[in-house]
C-alpha cells in the first residue's frame, strides 16, 4: 500500500477545459479561480491530462516531446502585463467557433502569430531566460525540432530534408547558426509557459490543493525523443517502425486499436538501468505533486502489432519490464491505470508496486452479480475511484445510453438503490441529475483511498461533454470546454453538494 495518499477528494478537469476568452484554457485568471474554487469546497487534487504539446488529433497522449508544455496555455492577458502585448493585439480576435470547443485550426493560425510577437517585444538577454536555455537541453532540443517542423511545413520527421531526417551535432549546429531567432522563439514559449505554470502550481499549493498530472505511456513516432535518441524505441535501420502499440480487438472494437505509437527496446533501456523512464518520471514530480500513469498495463506486457497493418488481428502480447523498472521509485505518489485487458501477471506485477489503481463507478452498472468488481461498496483503500474519466462517457451520457434498452435501465438503477442501501446513503432520487450525484455520493461514501469526480459530472452533463471517443478521431475528441455561463449558473448548488459531502464522508 502507497501511504503518500490521504482519504481526499479530487476534481478532474484539463487546462484545455478551462473557461476562456481565447479558445482555449490557460494557466490565467480562470486557473487561479478553479483553484480558488477547489479550496472553498475543501478539495484537495486538482487532475488534469498531460501538459505536454499536443499533435496528431490534437491529442495530449500523442505529443512531439515528453517535456515540453503546450504553448497554447499561455495567457494572452499575463503577457500583456508583462508588457508583451497589448489588448488591441488580440482582445478583437475570434479564437474559436463554438464557446464550449477548441478549435484547434484556429488557435494554430491566430495563436502562434500572436506569440511571435510577443517574442518580438521580449527581451532575450534577460538573466532568467539565459539561464533557462543554458540548463534545459531537453527543451533546447525541442525548439530545434519544432523549428525544423516548421522550415518542413509541419511535416512529419521522416519527410524532411534528407540531412534533417536523422540527429547529428554538426547539422543541427549548422542549423542553430542559421536558425537561431526562430528556435529561441520556441525556447521563450517554454519559458513563458513553466512560469505561468508554477505561478499557478505555487497559488494552489498556497490553498493546500495538489496537481496530479499524468503521463502517456508512450511518445509520438514524430517525437524529438525518436529523433534524438532512437535507440530507446523498437525501430530498424532507416529509423522506421518495426512493430506499433495498439490494443487487441474486443467488445468496443472489432479490429483491436492501432496507436500507431513507437515501442521501446525495453533490452536496450535495462541495460541503461532504465535512465531515461526514470528521468522522465522524476522530472514530471518537478511539475506534479501526484502522477498518474497512462496504461500501467504496458509495463506488465504490452501489444505489439506489425507496422503497416490495416487492424490488430496480428498482434501480440509481449512481456514488459515488470517491477525492475520501478523497484527504485516505489516510495513516489503513483497512481497506476490499472484498466483494459488484465491478466494473472499484471496483478502480481501490480501488488508488487503497491500504487493505488483505478475504480471506475460508470463501470458499476452492467452486472447484477455481487461479485461487482466495480462498485463502490467494494472500493478498497488501495483504489481511486473515479465517477468518469477522460476516455469514459460522463454519468448522464451512460445513464441515457442505457435509456435506450429498458432492461439495461432498470438494471441500473437497482444496482444504484442496492448500493445506497450497502453504504448507508440515502436514495433519494426523482430523475436522472439525481442519478448522477448519487453515483458520486457513492464514490465519495466508499473506502477508496481517493475520489475524483469529473467537472462534467458535477454540471451533469451528457455524453457531448466527454473528452475522448477512444479508437476515434474527429472534433469531438480533446475539445471540450466549460461552458462560463452554465458553470456559474450551477457553481452554488455544486460548492453546496461537495462540501456537504465531503464532510459527511469525512474527506476533508
Amino acid at each position: 500500500m502507497n501511504n503518500k495518499f490521504e482519504r481526499e477528494t479530487g476534481i478532474l478537469l484539463h487546462i484545455s477545459s478551462l473557461p476562456s476568452k481565447y479558445g482555449i484554457g490557460t494557466f490565467g485568471k480562470e486557473a487561479f479561480k478553479f483553484v480558488d474554487f477547489l479550496s472553498e469546497c475543501k478539495i484537495k487534487i486538482w487532475q488534469i491530462l498531460p501538459l505536454n504539446v499536443t499533435s496528431y488529433g490534437d491529442s495530449p497522449y500523442q505529443s512531439p516531446s515528453s517535456r515540453a508544455l503546450n504553448f497554447y496555455f499561455i495567457d494572452f492577458d499575463i503577457l500583456n502585463k508583462k508588457g508583451l502585448l497589448f489588448k488591441e493585439d488580440y482582445t478583437h480576435l475570434n479564437f474559436c467557433s463554438k464557446e464550449t470547443r477548441v478549435d484547434y485550426g484556429m488557435l494554430y493560425e491566430k495563436k502562434i502569430p500572436l506569440l511571435k510577437k510577443a517574442f518580438s517585444r521580449f527581451d532575450v538577454e534577460d538573466a532568467e531566460f539565459k539561464n533557462f536555455v543554458d540548463n534545459n537541453q531537453d527543451i533546447l532540443d525541442f525548439s530545434v525540432f519544432m523549428t525544423l517542423k516548421e522550415k518542413h511545413n509541419m511535416k512529419p520527421r521522416n519527410e524532411r530534408e534528407e540531412k534533417y531526417k536523422f540527429y547529428s551535432k554538426e547539422t543541427i549546429k549548422e542549423f542553430l547558426n542559421q536558425n537561431y531567432n526562430d528556435v529561441l522563439f520556441y525556447l521563450w514559449t517554454q519559458f513563458e509557459c513553466f512560469n505561468e505554470y508554477f505561478d499557478l502550481k505555487k497559488y494552489a499549493k498556497s490553498k493546500h490543493i495538489k496537481i496530479m498530472g499524468d503521463i502517456p505511456i508512450y511518445v509520438s513516432y514524430d517525437s524529438v525523443e525518436v529523433w534524438k535518441h532512437p535507440e530507446i524505441f523498437d525501430l530498424d535501420e532507416h529509423r522506421n517502425m518495426i512493430n506499433m502499440a495498439g490494443h487487441p480487438a474486443d467488445v468496443f472494437s472489432k479490429e483491436g486499436q492501432l496507436r500507431g505509437n513507437p515501442l521501446y527496446n525495453w533490452n536496450y533501456l535495462k541495460a541503461t538501468n532504465y535512465e531515461w523512464w526514470l528521468n522522465r518520471i522524476n522530472y514530471s514530480f518537478k511539475l506534479y505533486d501526484y502522477l498518474r500513469i497512462d496504461h500501467f498495463r504496458g509495463f506488465s506486457a504490452y501489444f505489439s502489432i506489425p507496422y503497416g497493418d490495416k487492424n490488430a488481428f496480428r498482434g501480440k502480447w509481449v512481456k514488459g519490464p515488470g517491477i525492475d523498472l520501478f523497484k527504485n521509485i516505489l516510495q513516489l505518489p503513483i497512481v497506476a491505470e490499472d484498466l483494459g485487458l488484465l491478466d494473472d501477471a499484471f496483478y502480481e506485477f501490480f501488488r508488487k508496486t503497491g500504487y493505488p489503481g483505478m475504480r471506475l463507478v460508470n463501470q458499476a452498472f452492467d452486472y447484477e452479480g455481487r461479485d461487482g468488481y466495480w462498485r463502490p461498496s467494494n472500493y478498497t483503500e488501495n483504489y481511486f475511484a473515479y465517477s468518469s474519466t477522460h476516455d469514459s462517457n460522463t454519468l448522464l451520457g451512460l445513464i441515457k445510453q442505457k435509456k435506450k434498452k429498458k432492461k439495461e435501465y432498470e438494471m441500473l438503477y437497482r444496482i444504484l438503490k442496492d448500493e445506497c442501501e450497502i453504504l448507508n446513503v440515502k436514495y433519494d432520487v426523482k430523475n436522472d441529475k439525481d442519478a448522477v450525484l448519487k453515483c458520486i455520493e457513492l464514490i465519495l461514501a466508499s473506502d477508496s483511498r481517493t475520489s475524483i469526480i469529473a467537472m462534467q459530472d458535477l454540471l451533469r452533463l451528457d455524453d457531448k461533454a466527454r473528452m475522448n471517443f477512444p479508437s476515434s478521431i474527429g472534433s469531438q475528441n480533446w475539445t471540450r470546454r466549460i461552458n462560463k455561463r452554465n458553470l456559474n449558473n450551477n457553481l452554488d448548488f455544486i460548492k453546496e453538494f461537495l462540501k456537504k459531502n465531503i464532510k459527511k464522508y469525512d474527506r476533508t
